[in-house]
């Protein structure tokens, strides 16, 4: 799951990511690494970072300002609006949030409409999942099922792209 995360950092090289889900912060501690040095992550999470159990973030790793969190919840409409100019310019956003079976649907219908500056990637964590399964097919977009390369629960790849 991390190498796959990697990869795909170091072959898109996006100067922007957008991580939804800090949670630990192994995923945004495995991009930063491979981010180039111009570029930025933006994670969301609900949960401060050094207040989320068993973190493995430190505050040095916002030292440089690459690395920046935000506490909100972009699957409720303010929170989008409130943070859509900043999401606009990312190049791949990793959801990996609570699969509760609606949040990130209510993410999904928000980011649809946003007006990026280029067509995204947005890589999905545990597709498989009982509460992922219908949100998954539901995606008319461009996607890849890359479960058998990323996370026993699934993990899958969409191009940003709506018809």
């Amino acid at each position: 799951h991390y190498r796959l995360l990697a990869a795909f950092i170091r072959v898109l090289q996006p100067k922007l990511v957008v991580e939804i889900g800090t949670a630990t912060g192994l995923s945004a501690l495995t991009m930063k690494r491979f981010l180039g040095s111009d570029a930025k992550l933006l994670t969301f999470d609900i949960v401060p970072w050094d207040q989320f159990p068993q973190t493995c973030l430190r505050a040095e790793d916002f030292e440089d300002g690459r690395l920046v969190q935000y506490i909100a919840d972009l699957s409720k409409p303010w929170n989008m609006k409130l943070f859509e100019s900043m999401i606009r310019p990312a190049g791949l956003i990793f959801i990996d949030a609570a699969k509760d079976g609606t949040g990130e649907q209510d993410f999904i219908d928000l980011l649809r409409p946003v007006q990026f500056e280029s067509v995204p990637f947005v890589l999905f964590d545990d597709i498989r999942l009982w509460n992922m399964l219908a949100i998954w097919r539901r995606i008319t977009a461009p996607k890849l099922d890359l479960t058998s390369f990323g996370h026993w629960s699934g993990t899958g790849i969409v191009e940003w792209r709506w018809t």
